[in-house]
C-alpha cells in the first residue's frame, strides 16, 4: 500500500469515528427514550415496529398510549420518528428522590435499673447536680447527642490537639449518659441530669491511651476548675508520673472517681483507683452480688451497680454495656449531687459523706467497700466538718 492509499485509507477512519461520535453525543445518554404514537394500536403492533426499527421495547405504557424503549442511536430514532404512526419521542430522564433518610426517633425515657438502685430518683428533690463540672476522661462524647448535648459545656482531645473530642469508640458517651443523660423524655436519665459536662479525650477509637495524654487531661481539668472526675480506665500497674499526677490533681480540689477493673480477682484494683487519692468503684449485679468480671481488694471504696447497664452511646444511639466502667459513673453522679449543695466540700470530705451513708450489702469490705452508693441519703446528709481534720490537708506529703 502507498502512501497516499494510506493516508486516505486514515482519514476514511477519522471520519467514521467522528460520524460516531456525532452519533452517540446526540443520542440520550442511556439510550433510554418514550415513543408516543398517533392512534392507539394493539401492543404487539407497537413491538413490532419498534423492533423492526432496531430498537428494543421495555414496556408498553398505556396512559400515554406509548412505549419505554431503547434505542441505540440519534440515527434509529430519527428514522423512528418520521414514521407516520409515531406521534412524538421524548427522552426517558431521570429523577432523583428528594428526602434524606432520617434516623428513628429516639426511644421513649426509662430510668435504667442503675438509677434506680442508687436512689437517684429520690434525690432529685433535691439536687440534680445543676452546673457542677464534670469532666468524662475516656474516648470522648458524642457531642450531638440528644440526650446529653444539653449538658456538654467543652472539653479537650489531648490524642490529637486541636481536633474534636467527638466520642469515636462509644465508651465515654455510655459512661456520660450514665452520669448526666438530661431528664427530657427520650431514652434514658442520668443520676445528675442537670451537671455540666466536659469531654476529655484521652483514649482513641480502640478504646486505649497513653499516661502522657492522660496527665495532660488532669492538667486541662485543673486548668478549668473541673470539680468532679471520671476514669473509667485502668492499669495492672503502678506508675511514679501518674501517681504525682493523680496526688496533684487531688490537691487542686478535685474529686476523683474511678474504675476498680474488670479482672475479676482479688487483690487486682487498677490504678489509678487503687491510689488513696482516689474513689475507687467495683461494680454489682442486678442481684447486688459483686459482678463476676468485677476486680475487687482493700483498695475498692465503694461498689455501684455495674452489669447490663443501659445507656447512650456514639451517633445518637443507645446500647446496654458492662464493666466497673459502667459502675464508677453512678458514683461520679452522686458525688455531683453533693458537690451541687456543697461546692467547697473537699475529696476528703466528699469521700466520707459517700461512704458514711453507703449501703452495706453484707458483702465483704473487699468487695463492696463501705456498701452501695446511695444518692438519696448523701444529698441529705449534713454538712459537717471533721473532728479531727487537718486544715492542712492539700499540704500532706506527696506520697504516703
Amino acid at each position: 500500500m502507498n502512501h497516499r492509499n494510506k493516508i486516505i485509507m486514515l482519514f476514511t477512519i477519522l471520519i467514521s469515528i467522528c460520524l460516531w461520535w456525532i452519533g452517540v453525543a446526540g443520542a440520550q445518554p442511556n439510550g433510554k427514550y418514550i415513543v408516543v404514537f398517533e392512534k392507539p394500536i394493539p401492543d404487539e403492533v407497537k413491538s413490532g415496529l419498534i423492533q423492526n426499527a432496531g430498537g428494543t421495547v421495555v414496556k408498553h405504557l398505556r396512559l400515554i398510549n406509548g412505549s419505554a424503549v431503547v434505542l441505540p442511536n440519534d440515527t434509529v430514532k430519527s428514522a423512528l420518528a418520521k414514521r407516520a404512526e409515531i406521534k412524538r419521542i421524548d427522552d426517558d430522564i431521570v429523577f432523583y428522590a428528594t428526602g434524606k433518610p432520617q434516623p428513628p426517633p429516639p426511644p421513649a425515657q426509662v430510668i435504667p435499673w442503675g438509677i434506680a438502685t442508687v436512689r437517684a430518683p429520690a434525690a432529685w428533690s433535691i439536687s440534680k447536680g445543676t452546673a457542677v463540672k464534670v469532666a468524662i476522661m475516656d474516648t470522648g462524647i458524642d457531642l450531638t447527642h440528644p440526650d446529653l448535648k444539653a449538658n456538654i459545656k467543652g472539653g479537650i482531645n489531648t490524642i490529637k490537639p486541636g481536633k474534636s473530642a467527638n466520642d469515636d469508640n462509644g465508651h465515654g458517651t455510655h459512661v456520660a449518659g450514665i452520669v448526666a443523660a438530661v431528664n427530657n423524655a427520650i431514652g434514658v436519665v442520668g443520676v445528675a441530669p442537670e451537671v455540666h459536662l466536659y469531654a476529655v479525650k484521652v483514649l482513641n477509637a480502640a478504646g486505649t491511651g497513653w499516661l502522657s495524654d492522660i496527665i495532660e487531661g488532669l492538667q486541662w481539668c485543673i486548668d478549668n476548675q473541673i470539680k468532679v472526675i471520671n476514669m473509667s480506665f485502668g492499669s495492672n500497674a503502678s506508675n511514679v508520673s501518674e501517681q504525682e499526677a493523680i496526688t496533684k490533681t487531688y490537691r487542686a480540689g478535685i474529686t476523683l472517681v474511678a474504675a476498680a477493673g474488670n479482672d475479676g480477682a482479688p487483690n487486682s484494683v487498677d490504678y489509678p483507683g487503687a491510689y488513696p487519692e482516689v474513689i475507687a468503684v467495683s461494680a454489682l449485679d442486678a442481684n447486688l452480688n459483686l459482678a463476676s468480671f468485677s476486680s475487687y481488694g482493700p483498695e475498692v471504696d465503694i461498689t455501684a451497680p455495674g452489669a447490663q447497664i443501659y445507656s447512650t452511646y456514639k451517633k445518637s444511639e443507645y446500647t446496654t454495656m458492662s464493666g466497673t466502667s459502667m459502675a464508677t459513673p453512678h458514683v461520679t453522679g452522686v458525688v455531683a449531687l453533693r458537690l451541687a449543695q456543697y461546692p467547697n466540700q473537699s475529696p476528703a470530705e466528699i469521700k466520707s459523706v459517700l461512704q458514711t451513708t453507703a449501703t452495706n450489702l453484707g458483702l465483704s469490705a473487699e468487695k463492696q467497700g463501705a456498701g452501695l452508693v446511695n444518692a438519696e441519703a448523701v444529698v441529705q446528709y449534713p454538712l459537717f466538718f471533721f473532728a479531727n481534720a487537718n486544715p492542712n490537708w492539700a499540704n500532706e506529703p506527696l506520697f504516703r
